[in-house]
């Protein structure tokens, strides 16, 4: 069974969720399942039709926050808030090793691999600028528990930049070592969410716990051997 988004606030401009993991946004070639943008039929609109409402996305294996713009107006206004980098997107992250500085920015563009298209790499085909900023929150035995901010927003963004700088993220079957902890996906959450509102301008700000298996495996690698 597809898992539900949970709907944390909606009016008459925005509706902000908060995705579960293996919820896909919207349809894309080669999946046939119910998306996002299926749950959230008729009360979103705005931008394509094969994505209405939709602004921003998560990958399909990660959990959190996302804005959706209830109307065109609000798309539009929304849209320009990403393009110019004011929406603030937090995301809580376990990396594998203990990662140098204790806090720094991955500045390295991000384009598509040449050898596998479905990962993204530094450099890569048609490579775009890709920024990310980051805070170690706390070493574990074996892993960093890292607060990311994303500057930009490129496909795997934050798996591609921890990946080249030898640190995947934990579980991450793409750009890491796999399961992990007990995780059937990787260890990425978009812990919280802030913009101005659409229409009236007031700053909106969201937070999100650590859903369940991301939290059992938090307390597994606190356990761990060194």
């Amino acid at each position: 069974m597809t898992p539900r988004a949970e709907i944390v606030f909606r009016d008459d401009a925005v509706v902000v969720v908060d995705k579960p993991a293996g919820l896909v946004v919207h349809r894309a070639p080669g999946h046939r399942g119910e998306t996002l943008v299926d749950q959230l039929a008729g009360i979103v609109s705005g931008g394509p039709d094969e994505r209405p409402g939709i602004v921003h996305r998560l990958d399909r294996d990660t959990s959190g926050l996302m804005v959706v713009a209830a109307s065109a107006e609000a798309h539009r206004e929304l849209s320009r808030q990403v393009r110019r980098h004011e929406v603030a997107r937090h995301y809580t992250t376990l990396v594998e090793g203990h990662v140098a500085s204790r806090s720094g920015t991955i500045d390295a563009p991000v384009g598509r691999d040449r050898r596998a298209r479905e990962r993204m790499a530094v450099g890569g085909r048609r490579p775009r600028d890709a920024r990310t900023h980051f805070e170690v929150v706390e070493l574990l035995p074996r892993e960093s528990l890292v607060e990311v901010r994303l500057e930009t927003g490129r496909t795997h963004q934050i798996r591609t930049h921890f990946g080249a700088i030898g640190h995947p993220v934990v579980g991450d079957p793409r750009y890491g070592h796999g399961p992990r902890h007990g995780l059937e996906r990787q260890f990425l959450h978009a812990s919280r969410l802030a913009f101005a509102h659409p229409r009236t301008g007031a700053e909106m700000s969201f937070d999100s716990a650590l859903p369940a298996d991301l939290a059992a495996a938090l307390g597994r690698a606190r356990e761990a051997e060194p």
